[in-house]
């Protein structure tokens, strides 16, 4: 057996553990691509996988579509784009965080068919067609998207369990690919949160892959390997580093351990990073569909480009022959009435697309050159190109990474679907506190320069320029200021960083964070400007205060989701204490050089009043109080807070109101498909009742029903049913729910006689056997009772019970008995489809009144024998032996028994 505090400890752990797991929260992880999104639900008690769509389908097109009013998601969505391309939006991640005049946009116009429109931000919104509410921003199109996810989720966290504990998956890890820039960044953070998720953290999606990598891996040695990932938006490059370490691996220095927990340890940590945006799965899919369309008018003579339907049947044509071409030499491509009422037909072989895409596989190499530049390696030093991406089973973008690295280190180990998002998740769970994973330390880099830039003060020129001057204001001329550019962050800084700036400032100045270089893609540069106020005010209060030479510090950061900016920003001045009371003191009187310098020492760290200035004369008269109030000096501000003004240059993101004002959007179109989905199963419950009812009356055989029903009973609810069916066919497509729930009510009514004396019948033998068996319970105990009472006596001990209280529970007994046997009796001579005389409630209610009394004696203890008084043995062992007792002992004695006329004298 445990010992007390080993055993209190175990129930301790449990308890907690019980705690946390209730506490616990999920963490939703999305892989959001241009083409499909992949989501993964971490929680205590779920398989880790892939989450599954309503169609079971481990990957969702991301794809929103309206059909009339009915909108629709996934693959639902997308199939229904050809019939409603004007309602239909795709690849809506390539409009993330873009200048409606940009290059992307263009793009974009090129493979869809919506109608775009400019915000009132600059960025893209789009437009469907007829109705109100018909105008969304990407960014409310995207958060659509992620809370079909969300309600996904949150489905699959409560199955099993009741609607009241539905769990809310709040908390979500994204995927993004590294390129993403600031504003593309806020962008999709902003509809995380109008789906009402909230962000844990944006992980690479090179990184993620990296980090799925290694989950089942150990590395005893460094190992550089490329995580290469050929999606639809873009390709992209990641060398990473992998090294692990072993709990009692010693034999180097620069292997990881965990000293805290003496796990193993596994560094990942990325060491450059190349794109190309241009060269992904949706410039593939555009060409094909080019030559689609133009084959299609080479044959047929006609211009399709102006038919939106035909163009966007091709476009599906054009993704669906691409994936029989990456693994067969031709395909024929059919689309039934494309356009112009024709049915198209031609034949297309892998060489002829090949050959209209090979300007693209420079495009294809490029990432991984780039990566390792930036890495300052070659391909020598890779161990591995691992294939991520749904377009790396392109047959020409992987002959073009085996052209670059050498077909042996193409590593196809990873799913190239799947392992983005289960890396963001493992990533999600090791950033939690909530939950505990293999050990592994994550480094990440961004792949752009960040740089600060600021004006020069403008400065009077010198005396002996005083001759310049303005020929109306005969004023000297000032030197005009200049543009300063401090490269803060260089091209691979590592994410969660920080660095300080120091300016030699005496007024408000403002600074700029911007990319240094012109992005692809027409993304713009310039990010943000912040303007520090109080500089003057904090500068002349320092040097009052004995500042030598104060200067303003920024703090410049760049988080660990890629995010850049300005933190906070200070005056600061160091200021020097002057030669205390007690210093000189001590000069006067020999104190020695190495107090001295001990108190210089304080000085210089705990920095005092420098303006004491009380004289040798005064300190040596001074009281020891006095000396000790002398000897502490009073604290000064080096520091001063500067206020911070930031503000967004180039895209803003989403205001607050901004914000409200698209969750009540969302909320409002959410409550609205809600209630027309209460509604339709309304109605379908309804329609499910009429013919079940009906098959009850058709059918003339020996049934429950028919047993427990009378033919008047039939025969209202007959005309009842008739009525509401030809309701039904009539009136039910544009009745509210409340009609259908009343409908369903008036019938049911009617029926209800029926159903309850069924019930009643079902429930009748259970219910008297279970009667009969208390009966039988309480009679046994009685007479049991009774008997032992009776031993009792003559032991001459308390019973448990008294005669009174048996003699009650037998009467309750009888009344009981009697009550039950004169209303079975009765209930023998009612049919069936008459209304029972006795209710099963009842005899349950009268039963568990006796069960009750029962149990109240079956469950009192047996008293406790009365203590045999020690009066008599102690007053003769008293006399006896002293003739006599103390006054003590006989207080003692009359408590506990009644006194002798001894014990009275």
């Amino acid at each position: 057996m445990l010992p007390r505090n080993r055993v209190l400890f175990s129930l301790f752990f449990f308890l907690l553990s019980f705690l946390l797991r209730a506490v616990q929260g999920s963490i939703l992880a999305i892989d959001y691509g241009s083409e499909f999104m992949k989501a993964s639900l971490i929680k205590p008690g779920v398989p880790f996988d892939v989450l599954l769509n309503r169609d079971s389908k481990r990957k969702i097109h991301t794809t929103v579509s309206w059909k009339g009013d009915d909108r629709l998601f996934g693959q639902d969505a997308f199939n229904i784009a050809s019939r409603f391309p004007s309602d239909s939006f795709s690849h809506l991640k390539g409009l993330l965080g873009k200048d409606f005049d940009s290059e992307a946009v263009e793009f974009y116009r090129s493979i869809s068919a919506a109608e775009l429109l400019r915000t009132e931000r600059g960025t893209v919104g789009l437009r469907r067609g007829g109705g109100e509410n018909t105008e969304w921003s990407v960014e409310e199109l995207i958060a659509m998207q992620f809370a079909y996810v969300k309600e996904l989720a949150e489905s699959l966290s409560t199955s099993g369990t009741s609607t009241e504990s539905k769990e809310t998956v709040r908390d979500v890890v994204l995927a993004v690919p590294a390129y993403f820039t600031q504003f593309e960044r806020d962008a999709i953070v902003d509809a995380l949160e109008i789906a009402g998720l909230r962000l844990v953290a944006l992980v690479n999606d090179g990184t993620a892959v990296a980090l799925n990598y290694a989950m089942t891996r150990s590395f005893p040695e460094r190992e550089y390997h490329i995580v290469y990932d050929a999606g639809a938006s873009g390709v992209r490059a990641t060398v990473v580093s992998f090294l692990s370490s072993a709990p009692d691996d010693k034999s180097s220095k620069s292997k990881v351990k965990d000293v805290t927990t003496g796990k193993e340890s596994t560094q990942i940590t990325v060491a450059g990073v190349g794109f190309d945006r241009s060269a992904g799965g949706l410039e593939l899919d555009r060409r094909l569909r080019d030559m689609l369309a133009a084959d299609f008018e080479a044959k047929h003579k006609r211009d399709i480009h102006g038919d939106k339907r035909g163009m966007t049947k091709l476009w599906k044509e054009a993704g669906r022959i691409k994936a029989i071409l990456s693994a067969n030499s031709e395909v024929v491509s059919t689309v039934e009435s494309l356009a112009f009422d024709i049915d198209y037909r031609a034949k297309f072989t892998r060489t002829e697309f090949e050959a209209r895409c090979s300007d693209l596989l420079g495009k294809f190499k490029a990432p991984i050159v780039d990566a390792l530049e930036m890495a300052g390696l070659t391909t020598e030093n890779i161990t591995s190109v691992i294939m991520a991406g749904g377009h790396s089973r392109t047959p020409m973008v992987q002959n073009a990474v085996k052209s670059l690295v050498g077909a042996d280190k193409i590593a196809v180990s990873v799913n190239a679907d799947e392992s983005a998002v289960l890396g963001a998740a493992l990533y999600g769970a090791s950033v939690s506190r909530q939950y505990r994973t293999k050990d592994i330390k994550v480094s990440d880099i961004i792949p752009y320069a960040i740089q600060v830039s600021y004006q020069s003060e403008s400065k009077a020129p010198n005396p002996s320029d005083v001759g310049e001057a303005d020929e109306q204001s005969q004023q000297p001329l000032v030197k005009p200021a200049k543009t300063i550019n401090s490269l803060v962050f260089p091209p691979g800084s590592k994410v969660g960083s920080k660095k300080t700036l120091t300016f030699k400032r005496k007024d408000d100045f403002s600074l700029k964070m911007a990319y240094k270089e012109t992005l692809s893609n027409g993304s713009p540069s310039e990010l943000l400007e912040a303007k520090l106020s109080g500089v003057k005010e904090a500068i002349a209060n320092l040097t009052e205060e004995g500042a030598v030479d104060p200067v303003v510090k920024a703090t410049v950061v760049l988080s660990e989701s890629g995010f850049a900016g300005i933190r906070d920003a200070i005056a600061y001045g160091e200021i020097k204490q002057d030669e205390t009371v007690v210093d000189k003191l001590k000069g006067l009187f020999g104190g020695s050089k190495n107090d001295s310098d001990s108190q210089d020492a304080d000085s210089s760290t705990d920095i005092g009043d420098s303006r004491s200035s009380t004289s040798t004369s005064s300190a040596a008269s001074a009281t020891p109080s006095e000396s000790a109030a002398a000897s502490t000096p009073k604290k000064v501000q080096d520091t001063i807070s500067l206020t911070l003004d930031v503000k967004p240059l180039s895209i803003p993101a989403l205001t607050p109101a901004q914000l409200n004002r698209a969750k009540s959007r969302l909320g409002a179109i959410d409550a609205a498909e809600a209630a027309k989905r209460r509604r339709a199963e309304a109605h379908n419950n309804l329609e499910a009742y009429l013919y079940r009812l009906r098959d009850l009356l058709d059918n003339e055989d020996d049934t429950p029903f028919m047993r427990c029903s009378k033919e008047e009973e039939r025969k209202v609810i007959q005309e009842k049913l008739e009525e509401t069916l030809l309701w039904m066919h009539e009136e039910a497509d544009s009745a509210s729910m409340m009609e259908l729930l009343d409908k369903r009510d008036a019938i049911e009514r009617l029926e209800r006689p029926v159903v309850f004396r069924y019930k009643e019948i079902e429930a009748f033998p259970p219910t008297l056997n279970n009667s009969q068996m208390i009966n039988f319970m309480t009679r046994m105990f009685i007479g049991e009772a009774r008997q032992n009472i009776t031993d009792d006596e003559a032991a001459d001990v308390p019973s448990k019970w008294t005669a009174e209280e048996i003699n009650s529970l037998e009467k309750t007994l009888k009344e009981h008995e009697i009550w039950l046997n004169e209303w079975v009796e009765k209930q023998k001579s009612v049919k069936m489809n008459e209304d029972p005389v006795i209710l099963t409630t009842e005899m349950k209610a009268r039963a568990k009144t006796l069960e009750n009394h029962l149990l109240k004696l079956m469950r009192r203890r047996t008293p406790k024998p009365p203590k045999k008084s020690s009066s008599s043995s102690s007053s003769a062992t008293s006399t006896s032996s002293t003739g006599t007792a103390s006054s003590g002992e006989s207080s003692s004695t009359a408590a506990e028994s009644k006194p002798s006329p001894h014990d009275e004298l």
